[in-house]
């Protein structure tokens, strides 16, 4: 409960967003939860800012939403004075200056997508500090993914090897981590478009003996 006497709804979460030659992939698990109760199952912390911009969510669920309503409106803005589509760094760069601005918000925003200038990119965007890498983690569940995101990680890799990477990862953060859960959303960005995904039941890989 902050200041206000209000709750605050936060992303215990994993989230993920990786480069490919053509686009990028990004993953999250769906559990948000408040204190010790979990209040949705379901949730989407994949958003878009752009028609080819997506950023991954996480923490506080009111902080990060905030952010990417305010940042929408300023590409969609920003896209209209230029009649081009926005290039993925002016969308982090944004990200990069209102967290930095207000340091109150509790929310780290992966930002990751296409553009025709630099492709596929994945910019991390947290206290004010803006980098691209060609795979990032983040939320509770990427402490327990480290090493496995080192070793399967491979340069290269195509679309679909990035996607099954990104699944397995998420998956398996889910199985450690008691804030991440639910089902895990995919999101592949490329010059064609944007496919959602929802990955569920069987479809989600298992890492133990039922």
């Amino acid at each position: 409960m902050d200041h206000r006497g209000v709750t605050k709804i936060s992303t215990g979460t994993t989230i993920m967003a990786v480069e490919f030659d053509g686009g990028v992939v990004l993953g999250s698990d769906s559990r948000v939860s408040a204190g010790e109760s979990v209040v949705n199952c379901f949730f989407n912390k994949l958003e878009p800012l752009h028609d080819r911009i997506y950023c991954a969510l996480s923490g506080s669920a009111a902080d990060a939403q905030a952010m990417v309503d305010l940042i929408n409106y300023q590409m969609e803005l920003h896209s209209l004075e230029t009649e081009m589509p926005p290039r993925v760094l002016a969308a982090a760069t944004l990200v990069k200056g209102l967290s930095y601005r207000h340091p109150e918000l509790s929310a780290h925003l992966l930002v990751a997508g296409w553009d025709p200038q630099n492709g596929g990119q994945v910019y991390v965007t947290m206290g004010g500090m803006l980098n691209r890498q060609p795979v990032s983690i983040g939320g509770s569940g990427s402490t327990f993914i480290h090493g496995y995101v080192d070793s399967a990680y491979k340069s290269g890799m195509n679309r679909d090897e990035c996607r099954e990477f990104t699944k397995n990862a998420i998956a398996l953060a889910m199985v450690r981590d008691g804030s991440s859960g639910g089902i895990i959303y995919l999101v592949t960005i490329t010059k064609d478009g944007v496919k959602e995904e929802a990955v569920i039941g069987d479809d989600i890989p298992k890492f133990y003996d039922e």
